[in-house]
């Protein structure tokens, strides 16, 4: 068992949630109570977000395929507490329009109580607007939160061949050999294709032509990391190669969300976690761990362990950094004149 005290930047994440207290049954059998875990709620009961109710995040670490605390410095709940994936919901707007989120529990690590429950929208919800409960999927939970954290290339991204070309990514088939940073060319063994609700802390982010050096936009999932070469340390890193997520670039005029409609994503996978070229930009294929397998598919899942392996830590995994970690406004820009220098 992983020990649960000690945390790594690969193993924590934090989620933008609600208090479960923020979420009260306006309409159904548990009228006037709060939001509950999966034991207690109700299909068909209609909830309300309180106008004042507002998301705070939540850093949790994992420790193992299914095991998760409250991280050291969480904006919310108690460090240390267990933290349980209890399921995944759908919410269904007053026009038909469907809203999915997860139901997280905090345990109390003394008293083996629930000590908190909180929400995680996967889109955006309206204060004083009735959501009626219309699923309630215990088994999701892990699968929904898993496709957050995937590395994935919107559709018509350009990534570099081993031989240079430029070839969309739509265009790519298993055992093409793409130029990786550490290890030459190496044939892409899965190509995953998602298709996510493009709103709120989930929507890509774009980031405009030139912003990086790439010659036109490039468009993400917002926790896809890139890496970057400064020839000056411009953010206050404390070294030259940075591993940097994309929703940390965002300026509001060169980085940017794509907001409105749904986003089609693409999953590069390769027999290790590799850095690869996007646009001209170095970026991430999708890495294997705990955190990620629950959203590939049944048939893929199962051969890990036989034909297909856990992502071991690469020596670039260890250049991450986080939004606490960069000093100074506008990221992107500053990366980019470091790479100049």
């Amino acid at each position: 068992m992983s020990n649960p005290n000690v945390e790594s930047k690969a193993s924590r994440q934090t989620l933008p949630v609600y208090a479960a207290t923020g979420l009260r049954v306006s309409d159904g059998v548990n009228f006037g109570d709060a939001l509950a875990d999966a034991d207690d709620l109700v299909l068909d009961d209609v909830y309300s977000l309180d106008e004042h109710a507002s998301q705070v995040p939540l850093a949790i670490v994992q420790n193992g395929a299914d095991e998760f605390t409250i991280a050291k410095g969480s904006k919310t709940g108690i460090s240390g507490n267990p933290l349980h994936l209890d399921c995944a919901i759908t919410l269904m707007g007053p026009d038909g329009t469907a809203f999915d989120a997860v139901i997280l529990v905090e345990v109390d690590q003394n008293e083996e109580t629930i000590a908190n429950i909180y929400l995680l929208p996967l889109a955006p919800l309206l204060p004083n607007t009735g959501y009626r409960l219309v699923g309630i999927d215990r088994a999701a939970a892990r699968a929904r939160l898993a496709e957050a954290a995937c590395a994935s290339f919107a559709r018509g991204t350009c990534i570099t061949l081993a031989n240079g070309q430029q070839c969309k990514i739509e265009d790519l088939c298993v055992g093409d050999k793409v130029l990786t940073r550490d290890d030459g060319p190496q044939p892409v063994r899965w190509i995953g294709q998602t298709t996510m609700r493009a709103i709120g802390d989930f929507a890509p982010v774009v980031i405009a032509k030139g912003t990086l050096n790439n010659e036109n936009d490039l468009i993400v999932s917002p926790n896809h990391r890139l890496f970057i070469y400064q020839r000056i340390d411009q953010v206050g890193a404390g070294r030259s190669e940075v591993l940097v997520k994309a929703k940390h670039l965002l300026n509001g005029s060169t980085v940017t969300r794509q907001s409105g409609g749904f986003a089609e994503y693409f999953q590069l996978l390769f027999d290790d976690h590799q850095i690869i070229f996007a646009e001209g930009i170095a970026a991430e294929s999708l890495i294997l761990n705990d955190r990620t397998t629950p959203a590939l598919p049944r048939e893929l899942a199962q051969k890990i362990g036989h034909d297909l392996h856990l992502h071991a830590n690469r020596p670039h995994e260890d250049f991450e950094i986080g939004s606490d970690d960069l000093i100074g406004d506008d990221i992107a820009e500053r990366l980019r004149r470091a790479s100049f220098i």
